[in-house]
């Protein structure tokens, strides 16, 4: 029997990379996209003054529209699936190799960095021409041009570790989810420091009131969860649509047993008091990755059925093909939108959900983004796709150290800062991991040197 991940549409080679993981990947990434463009709400105030807010801290039943659009976690699940395969084989034919499993992490980080290098370039320039020019539209959006960035930083850490991950499902299975459940329960009680078997039924309350301290070791090992079930996966652990059923019911009763117990009910950002099961993530989060695990086993024999047809084959490839530059230039385009659908007199500012107009408002403000992006991503991938010709990773320890630091500093300075000056300062250090990163041509004499040296 084929194993989830390997099996082949009708009229493929078996080795034929199965389309339902770019389908996936590609579903999830416009979720975000638009999850993010209906949650942003532009606001007009009294004269040229321009704002922005977010639904979810002005509209409470928001939060459970989280539950479908935060899919972090069935991208890192897909992601482990898609890696695991070549990882494992890298481990073992790299026996003998100095640190294949680096060798790999660079080759990602690279892909990582060079067109997010592109985007930081490209905000820093807006920022700088605003800033002498006309700060309104900068202002508002400063922190959003950058906030996303945290998913490449939890993707590239997640990343690192997936050669670990790939050796505790060799020698404990599902024991080492199992385990990674554990050991998240146990940070969250441990950040709760109930003082009562009782206030264990209040845990979810207790965490939130609490401040993160401990909380931030979650930061990794609920991110590790989907990645490591993704493993599991992938290698035939468990599979078929019943399965999914069960996943789909513990996820339904785990989600109602977090928010009984105190949980916030958003899985992105915060709520209308503060409040969040992202910034640590919970044990809440879990919940949202059952449903869409299960989601993924019921829907993987119909799904694979669909992409045998050509067209929407081609519609997945299509949108596979430019995810990422999608993901970091999509919140650039609410710029232009906001500028044009002023000038055009639509309603984007219509007030909140129940008054007249509200989604009216949403439907036109996602047709402005879309608009504006189209051409920005056209214009994007032709640059990145030229620029990637002949492009190989370094297969240096030390280079690929230094560039991986380099990257994560640029990106957690972007991230913490904005566009100005984050994308500015971050840019240097997503610029010098980039060339670090790559594979650079040593002179004939250095190797030359070096070979002797060896003999």
């Amino acid at each position: 029997m084929a194993q989830p991940g390997n099996r082949p549409t009708s009229g493929q080679n078996p080795q034929t990379r199965n389309p339902y993981f770019d389908a996936l990947r590609a579903g999830a990434l416009l979720v975000v996209v638009l999850g993010h463009w209906v949650a942003t709400l532009p606001r007009f105030g009294p004269g040229d003054t321009l704002e922005t807010e977010h639904l979810l801290q002005l509209w409470a039943p928001a939060a459970f529209f989280t539950w479908a659009v935060q899919v972090v976690p069935l991208f890192v699940f897909v992601s482990a699936a898609v890696s695991a395969g070549g990882v494992e084989q890298r481990m073992t034919q790299g026996a003998g190799q100095a640190h294949p499993q680096l060798h790999w992490w660079a080759g990602r980080a690279l892909g990582l960095a060079r067109p997010t290098l592109t985007y930081l370039v490209a905000i820093a320039g807006f920022a700088l021409i605003a800033l002498y020019t006309s700060e309104r539209l900068l202002e508002p959006f400063n922190q959003s041009l950058t906030v996303h960035l945290w998913f490449l930083l939890m993707l590239l850490g997640v990343q690192a570790m997936l050669p670990l991950c790939v050796a505790a499902d060799r020698h404990w299975g599902l024991g080492a989810v199992v385990g990674l459940i554990l050991a998240a329960a146990l940070i969250d009680i441990l950040r709760a420091a109930p003082t009562s078997p009782w206030q264990l039924l209040q845990l979810g309350e207790r965490v939130t009131d609490a401040p993160i301290g401990v909380g931030l070791v979650n930061g990794v090992l609920v991110w590790l969860l989907p990645q490591q079930l993704g493993i599991a996966w992938k290698q035939g652990r468990f599979r078929g649509a019943w399965t999914g059923v069960g996943l789909l019911i513990l996820g339904g009763l785990w989600l109602t047993g977090a928010i009984a117990s105190g949980y916030p009910v958003g899985m992105v950002g915060q709520d209308l008091h503060g409040d969040s099961n992202m910034l640590p993530p919970t044990l809440a989060l879990i919940g949202v990755m059952w449903l869409q695990v299960g989601a993924v086993l019921v829907c993987e024999r119909p799904g694979l059925w669909l992409l045998d047809r050509r067209g929407v084959a081609r519609g997945v490839s299509m949108v596979s093909a430019l995810g990422l530059p999608l993901y970091l230039w999509h919140k650039l385009a609410e710029l232009p939108a906001i500028w044009l659908g002023e000038r055009l007199g639509l309603p984007l500012d219509a007030g909140l959900p129940g008054e007249e107009g509200f989604w009216i408002g949403r439907l036109w403000w996602l047709g402005l983004c879309t608009a504006m992006v189209i051409p920005v991503i056209a214009l994007v991938a032709a640059f990145e796709m030229h620029r990637k010709t002949h492009v190989a990773q370094t297969r240096r320890k030390r280079a690929t150290l230094a560039g991986g630091f380099a990257l994560l500093a640029g990106l957690v300075v972007a991230l913490a800062l904005g566009a100005m000056p984050g994308a500015l300062i971050g840019m240097l250090g997503v610029a010098a991991a980039s060339w670090w990163l790559r594979a650079h041509p040593q002179p004939e004499r250095s190797r030359k040197a070096r070979s002797e040296g060896a003999n």
